[in-house]
């Protein structure tokens, strides 16, 4: 019997389990660079010469930019295996990336928030984010990868007057920002499925890092633990455990 041909979806999964493919995290839409087109659909995989092909995943203005670049001969290494969490639900009150975050490094010290400290924890985190980028002139600079990031799609001016809201959405900037001020490793997953009928599977695959290098943490060499966030593509975070 022949095999069932698989849809784009599938296939895009099917890559990222075993290795040939890995995910390009994007500060704004744009084409892959060996790309001359930009794909006419989410999902549209355009072959080039030999072994790239590019599809695009998914677009926020405040969240990720997705996109899932094929090459065989530079597999990412985050992406060659599907790991298995269970999912800690956050509120999707416009902190959630925020929640999430101060949910799983309390988790990770044996903590657990009730719903009041959590929400004020995210919201001092977020203010933090906003201190350093925009009250700081000196400290910026110490983070020019979250600059760039931030400076592609709007104004510093206008990111600055967002941030200060408290249902600003949290993004790719903030964890570069986060990661290195809080000294805390970081890794983004999205789900490998979901249930046609609610519920989420426990299979996800890791897309992003952010402060492997404070995996190692002390001088004694006690590693720190990650916080592993999942993203579910519609501008949520929830915490994986």
């Amino acid at each position: 019997m022949a095999k069932k041909p698989l849809n784009v979806a599938e296939s895009i999964l099917e890559h990222l389990r075993d290795g040939t493919a890995k995910f390009e995290l994007l500060s704004s839409p744009g084409p892959s660079i060996s790309a001359p087109h930009v794909p006419a659909s989410p999902f549209e995989l355009a072959g080039r010469s030999g072994h790239l092909c590019f599809a695009r995943i998914a677009s926020s203005v405040y969240g990720f930019v997705s996109a899932v670049a094929f090459d065989r001969g530079r597999a990412s290494p985050a992406a060659k295996k599907v790991e298995h969490y269970s999912v800690q639900k956050v509120a999707g009150d416009g902190r959630c990336m925020f929640r999430a975050l101060v949910k799983g490094m309390a988790f990770n010290k044996g903590i657990a928030l009730n719903p009041r400290e959590e929400r004020e924890d995210a919201d001092e985190l977020r203010m933090a984010v906003k201190e350093i980028i925009c009250d700081s002139s000196e400290e910026r600079h110490q983070y020019e990868e979250a600059l760039v990031a931030i400076t592609v799609d709007e104004s510093l001016k206008r990111y600055c007057q967002r941030i200060g809201r408290r249902d600003f959405w949290g993004g790719e900037s903030e964890l570069l920002v986060i990661s290195k001020l809080c000294k805390q490793p970081i890794i983004v997953y999205i789900p490998e499925h979901e249930h046609t009928r609610g519920g989420w599977g426990s299979r996800f695959i890791p897309i992003a890092e952010y402060g492997s290098e404070f995996r190692k943490g002390s001088r004694k060499g006690k590693q720190r633990e990650v916080v592993k966030l999942l993203y579910s593509g519609r501008n949520h975070y929830d915490l994986l455990v």
